[in-house]
């Protein structure tokens, strides 16, 4: 029976607790309202006023295109499928961990899904296959990391060669077209419901699970604790190695879900899918308020992180301006998320 993490192990608000993430945080002394549950809040505020002024800078510059329904269709949609990636290294990172391979899991899912053998079993089989395949990578990740005792840096980084190399080697540096009608028909505008592509709402029930399982359950409750402090979680009953394990088995299967999205989105697999998602993945989530060092975290940061690269990607391509100028403003706002971090711990510290 699990039980409560030990107070002699607290080290702060964040480590070594089994309380639920930083959404529920203990209250100050006296009863009064959460100190770290206010910083949340104006953390999410901040994120929600960072996208409303990247809209309005959209809406200035280049009103007609900016504006448009398709456009703004657009925008969801390339968000999903990064999105999903980032739901689920978000739930890796709280933990303390990392997956640097995830852009080459989507790679591999997504060619292996769309090989001809795979596509004669139609859409289940793409879709099956997809999952597997990225549920599959996610486990080798988690085996070596959570019972080899490999650096989640290093394994990770051996399966994105990996991967990529195996994607490599199923396509011979190929593009594999899809011909599976009902597949390419989720990307239509015939299919969208209610004018929102299903793409998006793929997003929004992977987002909303990622929500329940991270604030509402045991599960979510592990992960902060194990992130807070390992030690403290084991003291208490948790196994700290077959959390991991699960973690990275739930990171391949939001990469074995990408990987299907992506394939509606393209129309194809090729082994250049994914590329610098585990960047943009990570990117997203540090700015969205979850931790490096692990024990903190939220999945509706995350989310906001990745709607505000998805726009500043698309206003800088109606502005017609280079992509190089793209980078600096996405390293400026990671530099930016990462120095408030640490000035918000070191005032939790004092």
């Amino acid at each position: 029976m699990t039980q409560p993490a030990p107070s002699a192990q607290h080290n702060g608000p964040d480590k070594g607790t089994l309380a639920g993430p930083s959404d529920a945080p203990p209250r100050k002394p006296g009863g009064g309202t959460p100190a770290l549950g206010l910083r949340l809040d104006v953390r999410i505020l901040s994120l929600l006023g960072v996208l409303a002024a990247l809209v309005l800078v959209g809406g200035i510059t280049e009103p007609d295109a900016f504006l448009d329904t398709g456009n703004l269709q657009l925008i969801l949609t390339q968000a999903s499928v990064i999105g999903v990636v980032t739901v689920g290294m978000t739930f890796v990172i709280i933990s303390g961990g990392i997956d640097l391979s995830v852009g080459a899991m989507v790679a591999l899912a997504s060619v292996w899904a769309t090989t001809l053998a795979t596509q004669e079993y139609g859409f289940a089989g793409i879709a099956f296959t997809a999952v597997i395949v990225g549920l599959a990578a996610g486990l080798v990740n988690g085996v070596l990391i959570a019972y080899g005792g490999m650096v989640p840096f290093i394994a990770t980084l051996a399966m994105l060669a990996s991967a990529r190399g195996l994607a490599l080697q199923i396509t011979d540096g190929k593009t594999q077209i899809v011909t599976v009608d009902s597949v390419l028909d989720l990307g239509l505008p015939d299919s969208y419901i209610l004018g929102i592509p299903p793409l998006v709402i793929m997003f929004a029930v992977v987002t909303a699970v990622g929500w329940l399982i991270l604030n509402r359950t045991t599960f979510g409750r592990r992960t902060v604790a194990v992130g807070g402090n390992a030690e403290a979680a084991r003291l208490a009953g948790i196994d700290v190695r077959r959390q991991r394990l699960y973690l990275y088995l739930l990171s391949g299967l939001c990469c074995g879900i990408a990987a299907f999205m992506l394939i509606v989105l393209a129309g194809s697999g090729q082994n250049t899918n994914g590329n610098l998602y585990e960047l943009d993945a990570i990117a997203a989530a540090i700015i969205g308020g979850t931790l490096l060092s692990g024990g903190r975290g939220t999945i509706v940061g995350s989310v906001l992180g990745v709607l505000i690269f998805t726009t500043i990607t698309n206003i800088f391509a109606l502005n017609n301006l280079q992509s190089d100028v793209q980078q600096i403003a996405k390293g400026a706002i990671i530099v930016a998320a990462v120095l408030v971090q640490r000035r918000t711990m070191r005032g939790r510290e004092t």
